[in-house]
This record gives structure tokens, sequence and C-alpha cells, in this order.
């Protein structure tokens, strides 16, 4: 039980950082049609203003050389742009893809080392919601810019996220052509839904000794259910709290758990009376896929599709 709880709070960090205000745009960052042919033509030209999702502003001289992620979903799209060379640091949560794991690391999400990040001497620190501005003014009098990036409700407000961190790190047109992928593979998705009875599902986040806790409709994980062609049975809300009697009442056609958890979930007191349980249409899903804010997502949502909708994605 110790391990469930651990592996709970884990998750719940990540719930955290998902709560909040959305992300503001990049009003620098210009974006193109053609993304192949931009990938070959397009290169950012320095001094560049950048706008983080915190509204602030500040101007990078020239590109950065040495950067540092503080955030996993951040260490996620800086391998998929191509700028991997220039990370130095990342924290102990930053598990993908496998060969972050020789980067050094600078700590926990909530607790980084500020003494060991100073000592990197990054040009750039990429941060989200949970750097806090204590942490930031430590960087900044050191003389290293920080920007802080995220989107909690909606997933188009990543792409804002891609392009900033395009223009920040001289990869625009990489940054561009992602943009246009996960575009394209999320249409395509929608687009295969739209017409289809929508499931009711539930998303699991806790469960057991923990309390129950899934994500509300008016969240980023809320809007793909909906855009996966899900009827979330979470309504709208400020908390992830959802209780075992909403559930049960609810009685939802299909619940999603984290990768592993399906057994166990399915074993716990309280949820066996629940047809999903009862019939076999309890499904595991990476939710890195789905928390993690990130060009990822695109393939979340479609393994969410396939979940309620198998038939249409034979």
């Amino acid at each position: 039980m110790n391990k469930l709880l651990k592996k709970v709070s884990v998750l719940l960090l990540f719930v955290v950082m998902s709560i909040g205000l959305m992300s503001c745009g990049n009003s620098n960052v210009s974006g193109g049609n053609n993304a192949k042919e931009s990938a070959q033509s397009e290169k950012v030209s320095y001094p560049v203003k950048i706008k983080d999702s915190f509204g602030k502003e500040l101007t990078l001289e020239k590109e950065p050389k040495k950067i540092i992620s503080v955030a996993p979903n951040i260490t996620e799209i800086i391998y998929k742009l191509g700028a991997e060379d220039k990370l130095v640091g990342r924290t102990d949560y930053c598990d993908y893809p496998e060969q972050v794991e020789n980067v050094e690391s600078i700590g926990t999400l909530r607790k980084p080392d500020i003494e060991k990040i100073i000592g990197l001497e990054p040009d750039l620190v990429i941060a989200s919601t949970h750097f806090d501005e204590e942490n930031t003014a430590k960087l900044e009098a050191a003389g290293i810019k920080v920007i802080g990036l995220y989107e909690e409700n909606d997933v188009t407000g990543v792409y804002g996220m891609i392009e900033t961190l395009g223009t920040a790190l001289n990869k625009q047109p990489e940054a561009t052509e992602t943009v246009e992928e996960m575009k394209a593979s999320i249409d395509k998705v929608t687009k295969t839904v739209s017409e289809l009875e929508k499931p009711s599902v539930y998303y699991v986040v806790g469960y057991g000794e923990s309390g129950d806790f899934s994500a509300p409709e008016n969240t980023f994980v809320g809007q793909l259910i909906k855009l996966a062609g899900g009827n979330n049975i979470v309504p709208e809300s400020d908390s992830w709290s959802f209780s075992l009697e909403s559930l049960l009442e609810s009685d939802p056609d299909i619940i999603v758990v984290r990768a592993g958890e399906k057994e166990n979930f399915m074993s716990t007191e309280g949820y066996k009376e629940l047809t999903a349980v009862k019939e076999g249409r309890v499904y595991e899903i990476d939710n890195n896929l789905l928390d993690r804010q990130g060009y990822r997502n695109s393939e979340g949502l479609l393994k969410l599709a396939e979940i309620f909708h198998p038939e249409a994605f034979k």
C-alpha cells in the first residue's frame, strides 16, 4: 500500500502542475503553412524577444548554448526539436526519452538544487508552474535568464509553447513542423469520432485509501477526453477530488487507469461493483501522454480514441 501511495503522490504532483491560468500566447512567434520548406530556410535572428506563459518578456541577445529544463514536458519538447545538445541539466522526473538519463539531474520538481543550477552556468532555464518566484529571483540575480512555459486547459496552447521554445532555441522550423504534425494527427482523430456515440468515461488519477481523484471536464486531460469522443463523468470543478459515491452512481461505460494499475484498481475494495470492472472495460494508458503538456499529447489523444471507439480505428 505504501508503494501505491507513493505512486499516487507523484501523480498528484503533476496534477497540481496542471491547475491554474490559461497560457499566454507568444506574439513574437511566426508560423508557416509548409513546415518542411520552412525547416530548410527559417532561422531565428538574434537578439530575439520572448514572452513566456506568465506574461514576462525577456530578450535573448544570442542563441542559448547551455540550457536547463525544470519540467518533464519541456525536456521532451527539447529532444523533439533536436536541441538536446544544449541540455546540461534536468529534473529527476525527466525520464523521456531514455537518453535524458545521461544528462545531469538538478533535483526534484519542487526542490531543485539552485546552487547546482548556477554552477552549471546555463544561458537559459526553462521551467513550468511549479518553479516559484524565489528560485527565479535567485537565478536572475546570478545573471541567468528564466522563462516559464505551461498550458493547463487547452491543447492548442501547447502549440504556442512549442513555437516559443523553437524561437528561444533557434529551432523555429522544427517547432513549426512539430505543431503541424500535432494538428494533423488531432484533426484526423476528431473528425473520425465526431459523429460517433460518446461513451461515459472516468479517468483515474488517484484511488483507494489515498482518496478518489480524476480530471474534471474543464482541465487539459478533460479536454483530451472530449476530443477523443468520450463523455467525462466528472463535471467542471476547481478540485480534482471525486467521491467514490459519485463514481458508483455515475457507473461509467469506460474506466481509464495509468499503466500498471489495472489489476490493482479492479481488485481494490469499493470498485468491484462498477459495471466497467465487471465487464472488463478498464483500460491502461501511459498517463504521461496526457498529463505532460507537449507534442506527445496527440499520441495520447489517439490512444484514448482507440479505447473509446475501437471499431473506428481498426
